[in-house]
């Protein structure tokens, strides 16, 4: 390459040979570019940027496998563009709403929760020895039974009939009140 004052100007060799590794290449480069991105349009342009480095850095190419050095460059423009994309996406509304659901729960959601865990409570606590106390640690602390048994230093299966037997007992009360 020449340089003339500002500008760079292309030999005649660097241009003919650019154009042939254009007409070799192309269509490899692309399908590479689209089957990364996905998008047939940034896939052109990134293979305009491939054959652009292949050209800027040809000179320091040792010529060993130019197809595969041409892959990889196509490649891993694809692999940056998508990178950078994926940094600057922006959320849209329902994105936004998704997030927000998923971080807390709204005030209406957060009383009826509140009022299932009260009445869970109670009910838990109308039931007779060692139920109540087995009800409370499985459904209101949220302990498994394995956890239960290990904190009461008492066999996992007789923690698990327990659980077993508080529920059925749970399921009667709760049948009880939605037939009043």
């Amino acid at each position: 390459m020449e340089k003339i004052g500002n500008s760079v100007m292309m030999s005649k060799c660097s241009q003919s040979r650019l154009s042939e590794l254009i007409d070799e290449y192309e269509k490899l480069v692309f399908s590479i570019c689209y089957k990364i991105t996905g998008d047939y349009f940034i896939a052109e342009d990134l293979a305009q940027e491939t054959f652009l480095s292949v050209f800027q850095k040809y000179d320091s190419f040792d010529g060993s496998n130019e197809k595969a050095w041409i892959c990889r460059i196509a490649t891993n423009k694809s692999i940056d563009y998508m990178r950078r994309a994926r940094s600057r996406a922006i959320p849209t509304e329902d994105d936004f709403f998704e997030v927000v659901t998923e971080k807390g729960k709204g005030p209406e959601e957060q009383c009826m929760e509140e009022e299932i865990k009260s009445r869970l409570a109670e009910n838990c606590r109308s039931l007779k020895p060692p139920y109540n106390e087995i009800a409370r640690d499985y459904y209101l602390r949220e302990m498994s039974a394995q956890e239960i048994a290990h904190s009461r230093n008492v066999n996992l299966k007789t923690i698990q009939t327990q659980i077993y037997r508080a529920r059925d007992l749970l399921r009667k009360i709760y049948g009880k009140e939605g037939t009043a």
